[in-house]
């Protein structure tokens, strides 16, 4: 038996997704009334579309911080959206919160994404490559080739995008961001972030 779609649970749908109100309607319709089989329905449906939102104007959103126990790791990061409707809805929240933590746990990463590594960090990984010792006898053009493969690794190390996400490791953050687009029917962008480790860069005093 179809169960009736109210006003409320379209309301209640579109304020924990941020999704429009006839997606909202449809999804509910499809679910027969049930709001967590709704929301995957919106996440698997807008997923197809999660690349062609990555090119929109993203200008809203949220500065998120983030301590660490013990208070010794502390992570700023600006995650961006398209509309102030979609910067407050909680699923965006609990995004750029889990970005934060993902952050703190990473040591290597410097840099949002492998296309935000400057040339000269490229050059620099794959030179470093080239001369381990491993390869010195190589021919050329295997050196090259394997030299360029371990240099990708080490960007892929550098670039947030490119982790493991901490709460489930079968996706990437990359994923992570593309299934929150997905939900919220908007484009989310990693801005910039600041991980702050104390004592970085001071030396250690002597006993």
């Amino acid at each position: 038996m179809l169960k009736k779609i109210s006003a409320e649970n379209i309301k209640e749908l579109r304020n924990k997704t941020g999704a429009g109100m006839t997606d909202c309607k449809r999804a509910l319709e499809d679910s027969n009334g049930q709001i967590d089989v709704a929301i995957e329905n919106l996440r698997k449906k807008g997923l197809a579309s999660a690349d062609k939102k990555s090119t929109r104007m993203a200008a809203e959103g949220l500065v998120e911080s983030y301590i660490h126990a013990g208070s010794r790791i502390g992570v700023l990061i600006e995650l961006n959206c398209e509309t102030d409707f979609v910067a407050r809805q909680s699923v965006f929240h609990k995004l750029a919160k889990d970005i934060a933590m993902q952050i703190a746990a990473s040591q290597s990463v410097r840099y949002v994404s492998k296309d935000q590594i400057p040339e000269s960090v490229r050059l620099y990984e794959e030179a470093i490559e080239t001369q381990k010792d491993d390869l010195k006898n190589k021919p050329e053009d295997i050196k090259q080739k394997i030299a360029k493969g371990r240099s990708e690794k080490r960007l892929k190390e550098l670039s947030l995008m490119d982790q493991a996400f901490i709460k489930d490791t079968n996706i990437t953050v990359e994923e992570l961001v593309k299934q929150t687009i997905a939900l919220l029917g908007e484009n989310i962008i990693v801005r910039r972030f600041e991980r702050f480790v104390l004592g970085e860069g001071l030396q250690s005093r002597s006993i």
